[in-house]
């Protein structure tokens, strides 16, 4: 019974080695990238009090106004695992993802829509770096039809890389339509989570508007310009976790104005917005749980495995080495107490 015993808690003991090598080494890297199956994400951010541009049009005029008003930004992360299966080229198989992205801004008092677009792009599972595809698209407001390819996604879009370090990363700017480096500043602690700051700093950035539309603004807010610029500006601060490189919470300051040649300048756009504490207690819940599930893989896991697979192979060892000991003395015992009658020699008489 002994010895039956320490065979299964030898192997046992083999078999939680095993495990302990693994985790780490296969099961670790297969969780720390984004999955195929991501569930969507919403993001809530508001701006209390923000001065915007709101344009009212119907079949007879168009009204221009800068009112101010509570901004509420929502944005909606939909992977698509079945186009990510289907439309990737081979060479971004299996390291890339497809996503859906939605964004409306409207006015918290009145729900008026201010700004809206949508997107669809790919980016790589485990650095979240925007992936070459000749597919991707940007729609803005309610402009007709799907453009694919009138985009190039370059840097980081929604999330930082799985393991985030201390340094600079490229984020991808919607308005100038490339990336610009996003600072490290510092660790700090949000809801419990310890998370690396980043802040991206952009100034004066004059944005290419189409004619048409800067000619609607100058005869709005500078009837005697004949020409002007949309300069831009903008601050974004986000808080991300080094594991998951996911974001924990997010503010963005955004200041845009109308310099025409002649008469003054003109605010359209000042908004600080800040994800919603619901935003931010989900983020935080949802790191908490992949933190867990990493953390488990690569090692407590392994440490547990290693550990119990250690006690199993001793104890198994101790076990047959004493079961074996205890069959030898059985033998040796019962062999004395069979004495010389327990052999038997033919011998012929003489």
């Amino acid at each position: 019974m002994k010895l039956r015993v320490s065979v299964a808690l030898f192997g046992l003991g083999v078999l939680l080695l095993v495990f302990a090598v693994g985790l780490p080494l296969y099961v670790a890297p297969a969780i720390s990238r984004l999955p195929y199956d991501l569930k969507p994400t919403t993001l809530v951010a508001e701006a209390p009090n923000a001065r915007f541009l709101q344009i009212a049009a119907d079949d007879e005029s168009v009204t221009v106004d800068v009112p101010r008003a509570t901004l509420k930004s929502t944005i909606e992360v939909l992977p698509q695992p079945g186009e990510t299966k289907d439309r990737l080229p081979e060479q971004l198989k299996g390291d890339a993802v497809i996503w859906d992205v939605y964004q409306t801004v409207v006015r918290s008092d009145t729900q008026d829509p201010i700004t809206a677009y949508s997107t669809q792009l790919a980016l790589y599972r485990v650095s979240g770096i925007a992936a070459p595809w000749d597919d991707q698209w940007l729609k803005q407001d309610d402009s007709e039809g799907i453009p694919k390819g009138n985009v190039t996604y370059s840097g980081l879009t929604y999330k930082f890389p799985f393991g985030a370090e201390k340094k600079d990363y490229p984020v991808f700017d919607r308005d100038l339509k490339e990336a610009l480096p996003a600072t490290f500043v510092g660790t700090e602690t949000v809801e419990g989570v310890d998370v690396y700051r980043y802040e991206q700093r952009i100034e004066d950035r004059v944005l290419d508007t189409p004619e048409e539309s800067l000619q609607v603004l100058l005869n709005t807010f500078a009837p005697g310009a004949t020409t002007g610029e949309i300069v831009y500006n903008n601050t974004r601060t986000y808080w991300v976790d080094p594991v998951t490189g996911a974001y924990v919470d997010v503010r963005e300051q955004q200041r845009k104005e109308l310099r025409p040649d002649v008469g003054s300048t003109t605010v359209l756009l000042d908004a600080d917005f800040n994800y919603t504490d619901d935003t931010v207690q989900n983020s935080v819940e949802t790191v908490k749980t992949n933190r867990l599930k990493i953390g488990l893989a690569r090692l407590w896991g392994p440490i547990a495995a290693g550990v119990l697979g250690l006690i199993a192979l001793v104890v198994g060892l101790r076990l047959f080495l004493h079961a074996g000991g205890a069959a030898g003395r059985h033998s040796g015992a019962a062999s004395a107490a069979a004495g010389p009658d327990s052999t038997s020699v033919d011998q012929n008489p003489r």
